[in-house]
This record gives structure tokens, C-alpha cells and sequence, in this order.
């Protein structure tokens, strides 16, 4: 259960630094995980972005002392991080659907947001299918884009991505130049420039040979890779499949991520099908 622990213990170092400005490099480092994949499981587990959870849970906690004291809103707002009572009062509203001024008076409810204590549930009702094997390094090419992970946007850019893709053409073309091992077209999460606050999200095809006119070429390093089955329409089959490696799987499973790019494998069929194949490859170590 080490995972679980190093991730309780960037849980609690969050908690323990509140109130003070900290960096996801240094969130990261208490689990041992680099910012980006540290980054990507939380969001994965949590359905919020890092930024998202310490900003629900100083509002928290501002609610709090703004119910508990006679403290002056505009020194709560310099506490919790807000360079002007206006920034405070306007995150304020966004949470809990009140100013701070209306929660004074105990006008309208509260949204309190806990803190995070991770558990392990064992589940068997649903068996998870993969196979373990391990690659040399290879090569994909396609399209990248840039998408910020501050206020889970790229939940919201990708989807859209991938409408561009299959809409224009590029999505038809990968199909047909794929030469490689995996057959089918991929989506790759990798490490961009500002890791912990943006990824590069590619949407490629493992090829051999001259990259093609129009596509640029990311370089897969050599990794033992655990890939998993998923059956079912998009996207809640994928999105469901992730929750369940990272809450299910990596918990119990002794391996640890490789971090390097994930990929996820699209076959050439109705997405739509209650029964399409896809599926996520890991690298593990």
C-alpha cells in the first residue's frame, strides 16, 4: 500500500501548507511522483485538478472562521490567498453561492469541501483485463496541442480535440500510414513544457520511417507497459476504465508508474458500440 501512502502524504502536506503558496513540484515530491503525473493521478482520482482542491478547501475553511469570529473580511481575504476583498468575495460567491458578507448574517448554505483521506476499496464484481509485456522504443507521430490542467480544462479542450480530428480528415489519415505494433489510433499524455500546470495531449499513430508532411514525431522510450482492456462507448467507458486502474489497480498491484507518456488505443470502428475495444497502456516499474 506504499502508493496509497505516498499519496496521503502529499495529501497532508497540502493541508499542512494551506495558506501558504506552494508548488506542485513540491506537492509532487512527497509522493515520490514527478508534478505531472502526480498532477494527472489526483485529477484521475479526485475529479479536480491540485489548484482546484486547496482552493475549495481555504474557501472551506475561510467559511469557517468567517462564521466562527468578527474577523474583517478584507483580512480573510489577504489570509486565504486573495490579493483584494473583491478576488475573495468573488471565489467566495462561486463556492458556496453567498458573499461572505450574506454568510455572516447565516444567509443561505454553506458548501464545505472535507479533507482528502484516501482509502483502498477492493472490488471483484468487476474483473479488469490486461497483459503485461515490454517495448523497445518507437516512434508516433501526429498532432499535439497544449491544454492547461487550472481548472480541469483539459477535460473540456480534448474532448474537443478529438471533434476537430475526426471531422478534418487527420483522423483517417493516421489510420492509414499506422505501421507499427499497435494498430489503431492513439491519444498520448505527455509532459509538456509546464509540468503540473499544462500537458502536451497528441493525437497520433506508431509509425516507421520519414515523418509525414503536416506531423510532427514523439519518441516512445523502451518500458515494460501493463495494457488494458476497455470495452464500451466513448468517452465514459475510457473515463471509467482510468478511475478504476488508479483507484482498483495501483493500489495493490506493487508497480509503480514509469513516468513516461500513457497511450490510449482507439480501434477503427463505432465508438458508439456497447461493445468497441479500445484500450490504455501504462508503463510501469
Amino acid at each position: 500500500m506504499a502508493w496509497v501512502e505516498s499519496i496521503q502524504r502529499a495529501i497532508d502536506y497540502m493541508e499542512d501548507h494551506l495558506l501558504e503558496e506552494i508548488s506542485i513540484e513540491s506537492i509532487a515530491s512527497e509522493a515520490n511522483a514527478s508534478a505531472f503525473h502526480f498532477q494527472r493521478t489526483f485529477t484521475i482520482l479526485t475529479d479536480m485538478s491540485i489548484g482546484e482542491y486547496m482552493r475549495r478547501r481555504r474557501l472551506t475553511l475561510a467559511a469557517q472562521e468567517l462564521s466562527r469570529t468578527n474577523c474583517k473580511i478584507i483580512d480573510l481575504a489577504y489570509k486565504y490567498g486573495y490579493d483584494t476583498p473583491e478576488a475573495f468575495t468573488k471565489a467566495f460567491r462561486r463556492q458556496h453561492g453567498v458573499t461572505p458578507s450574506d454568510a455572516r448574517k447565516y444567509m443561505g448554505k454553506l458548501k464545505f469541501y472535507e479533507r482528502l483521506i484516501i482509502q483502498v476499496i477492493l472490488k471483484g464484481a468487476e474483473p479488469m483485463k490486461y497483459n503485461v509485456l515490454e517495448r523497445e522504443s518507437f516512434q508516433v507521430v501526429g498532432i499535439k496541442k497544449e491544454f492547461s490542467l487550472v481548472n480541469n480544462e483539459n477535460f473540456i479542450g480534448i474532448p474537443k480535440m478529438w471533434d476537430q480530428v475526426n471531422s478534418d480528415g487527420t483522423c483517417d489519415k493516421l489510420a492509414r500510414i499506422t505501421n507499427g505494433q499497435i494498430k489503431g489510433v492513439l491519444g498520448v499524455c505527455a509532459v509538456g513544457t509546464n509540468p503540473g500546470k499544462a500537458i502536451d495531449y497528441w493525437v497520433a499513430a506508431e509509425y516507421n520511417g520519414e515523418v509525414p508532411e503536416g506531423f510532427s514525431t514523439l519518441e516512445i522510450p523502451a518500458a515494460k507497459w501493463v495494457v488494458f482492456e476497455v470495452n464500451g462507448p466513448m468517452p465514459d467507458a475510457m473515463q471509467n476504465k482510468w478511475k478504476q486502474i488508479f483507484s482498483e489497480w495501483f493500489p495493490t498491484s506493487g508497480y509503480k508508474h514509469a513516468g513516461i507518456p500513457e497511450l490510449e488505443v482507439y480501434s477503427d470502428d463505432d465508438v458508439n458500440k456497447d461493445d468497441y475495444y479500445s484500450e490504455i497502456w501504462i508503463p510501469v516499474k
